[in-house]
């Protein structure tokens, strides 16, 4: 895999005489991909840019980012067909929405506090359902990275989780409700949900294995229509209202970045556009002359 992006930057380099900055934002973005992809590139499918590109999406990341990042792909897979690599091109027929993007939806204070009052801790379930809530939203961490810790990534002495993700950790705090959430979910009821008592997952299902995203989803959307919530919340709802929150009491740009794993700050930036967007709406509907 090593070999092929390396093969293309000196074909940049050499042959194209490209840029510094472009060659720079080419390997970036390929091996970003190469990354995410975990296997050879030479063996990427369609779905898998496909995926990708989504996945960029979800993370908050800008259309002109997608967009670039589609071109960069564009050009090495037709270097590796070109230099006899690969047989054809999987980048055929992708196209990416250039308009605007759609701000994220964000739930307020009140919708929070309804939504992680719901799971009902009277059984194993609801309080797995509690713990799982109050970590989403006190981390802000994403979906597959909730459901990929293990129970040696929680210190619940010093209160923190320990996210890994892209071959990078941060250790994220727990406010004292998610601590004590997450406590007695580890002391007192996740062994006995265990199918195996050698199973390193933090969060299981029913049957003792690891949660799954689709799991998850569904427990969101059962405790969505019990809190009675009219916008539609997926997990990245928690995530996007975590870092809205937090701007709006006070955390810098920075800190919110690394909290959240962004590798660029204009992902986090995003968020800035919603506390803007939110102060015009107080603004016009408040000031007597507006």
């Amino acid at each position: 895999m090593l070999d092929l992006i390396k093969a293309y930057e000196n074909y940049l380099s050499k042959v194209k005489q490209a840029s510094a900055n472009t060659i720079s934002s080419y390997m970036r973005d390929i091996r970003q991909f190469a990354e995410w992809l975990g296997t050879e590139v030479s063996e990427a499918t369609q779905l898998n840019i496909s995926d990708y590109l989504q996945h960029l999406e979800q993370d908050g990341r800008s259309a002109a980012t997608i967009s670039r990042t589609l071109a960069s792909l564009k050009n090495f897979f037709a270097y590796l067909v070109s230099s006899g690599f690969c047989e054809k091109t999987p980048v055929t027929d992708i196209h990416i929405d250039r308009g605007e993007k759609k701000l994220p939806q964000i739930l307020t204070g009140r919708e929070i506090e309804l939504l992680l009052s719901q799971p009902l801790c009277v059984d194993a379930k609801g309080f797995r359902d509690k713990a799982m809530l109050e970590v989403m939203y006190a981390t802000g961490i994403r979906v597959t990275e909730l459901i990929d810790l293990d129970i040696d990534d929680v210190n619940l002495e010093m209160g923190v989780v320990k996210c890994t993700a892209a071959k990078k950790t941060r250790m994220i705090p727990l406010y004292p409700a998610a601590l004590r959430a997450l406590t007695i979910y580890i002391r007192d009821i996740r062994e006995s949900m265990l199918a195996t008592s050698d199973e390193t997952a933090l969060f299981v299902n029913v049957n003792g294995s690891r949660m799954s995203r689709q799991g998850f989803w569904k427990i969101l959307k059962h405790y969505q229509t019990a809190a009675h919530i009219e916008k539609e919340i997926t997990p990245h709802t928690l995530r996007h209202s975590f870092a809205v929150h937090l701007l709006e009491n006070g955390a810098d740009l920075n800190s919110l970045q690394e909290l959240m794993g962004h590798c660029d700050i204009s992902s986090t930036q995003m968020y800035t556009q919603l506390i803007n967007q939110k102060l015009n709406k107080v603004y016009k509907k408040c000031h007597p002359k507006a």
